[in-house]
């Protein structure tokens, strides 16, 4: 726009000199006239180039002004996009720990569900095994004088009458039951016995149940007679 204006200048400077040359041979008055036109045009130009040159300037402000914050903005988006990829990297993160986790529960339930099967089949196997002892209370009972009873924890307790030849009616007897790993586990002698620990080891390498009464009776027995 400057190069314009200037080059317009030019123009009339080159028009005035013109001018001048052809009215060498005027009167004084119509020189002094034209040094006057020629003044105010001068003026005139020079008023509207400064206007320009400020407009200019001005523009150029609005420019830089416009890039500076264009600069900021662009800072501004590049910290929220950091932040987002880092938001993304830990919810990534954390969506691997929960895979991981659920991955770990579902383990847990398989093998709880694995326990929970063998703890039944074990619990079922042991209510067998007891049902069959209760079976042959009766059978027990009229040989040995021998009664059987179930109570509290799952176990069965062992009454032997008739040992005592003086007192016939009195109870020697043991509590017994299945432990987990499904071995005979005798407890509660009454009167105490110091061989019924070898007993209870000798009927869980025989599984001679008959046998381990019949050794529990003569022990009693020979307690009474001792």
């Amino acid at each position: 726009m400057v190069e314009d204006e200037l080059a317009h200048f030019d123009k009339i400077i080159s028009e005035f000199g013109s001018k001048f040359k052809n009215t060498l041979s005027d009167t004084p008055c119509q020189m002094v006239g034209l040094k006057d036109a020629y003044k105010d045009s001068i003026k005139a130009l020079s008023e509207k180039l400064s206007a320009k040159l400020k407009e200019e300037e001005r523009m150029i402000e609005m420019f830089l002004e416009y890039q500076n914050q264009l600069c900021k903005q662009n800072k501004i988006i590049q910290e929220k996009k950091d932040n987002l990829l880092k938001l993304i990297a830990e919810v990534k993160d954390k969506k691997q720990e929960l895979e991981v986790l659920m991955a770990n529960i579902q383990d847990l339930k398989e093998e709880y569900s694995r326990k929970k099967e063998t703890i039944s089949i074990a619990n079922k196997a042991n209510e067998e095994r007891l049902k069959r002892l209760q079976q042959s209370a009766d059978v027990y009972k009229d040989r040995l004088g021998l009664e059987i009873r179930k109570v509290h924890g799952d176990k069965l307790q062992f009454i032997f009458t008739g040992i005592d030849p003086k007192h016939p009616e009195s109870p020697f007897m043991f509590s017994l039951r299945i432990n987990e790993a499904r071995d005979y586990e005798v407890s509660d002698s009454a009167p105490h016995l110091e061989c019924l620990e070898e007993f209870q080891e000798n009927v869980r390498k025989t599984n001679n149940f008959s046998a381990f009464l019949a050794n529990v009776r003569k022990a009693f027995t020979a307690m009474v007679y001792n």
